[in-house]
């Protein structure tokens, strides 16, 4: 898989995501992915996008930043949203607040096999 292959792919995942198109997740994530070191499977990510979506309903995943050097992507994904409640552990309650996700990924073929995700609640707690 090429540079720009597998930044397609990822810009795939990204629109699947965006779209909430949870019947799709599978063809961009593996059966037997984990998340910041955690095997937590295709169906417990899905879970926990899900929940995601549910405390910010108005989620959105923007790419601003993408490095991708086969079989891994770096990004820098930026949110500007109003998550319903506590968010992070942060009282948000509805309040709009944008920050940012550093995270990589490894793809094993043409899925994600690992995730790690480093989100910045610092610049969430500084705008509450």
């Amino acid at each position: 898989m090429t540079r720009d292959d597998i930044a397609d792919l990822y810009q795939g995942y990204i629109t699947c995501l965006n779209e909430q198109d949870w019947d799709n997740l599978g063809r961009f994530v593996g059966e037997e992915v984990q998340y910041n070191g955690e095997t937590i499977g295709l169906s417990g990510y899905r879970r926990m996008l899900e929940g995601d979506f549910e405390a910010i309903p108005d989620l959105r995943f923007n790419i601003e930043l993408l490095i991708s050097e086969p079989p891994r992507v770096a990004a820098r994904l930026h949110f500007d949203c109003h998550p319903k409640g506590v968010l992070f552990g942060l009282p948000v309650n509805g309040r709009r607040v944008s920050f940012a996700e550093n995270v990589f990924y490894e793809f094993h073929g043409s899925r994600i096999r690992e995730v790690w995700s480093v989100i910045d609640k610092a610049a969430i707690q500084a705008q509450l």
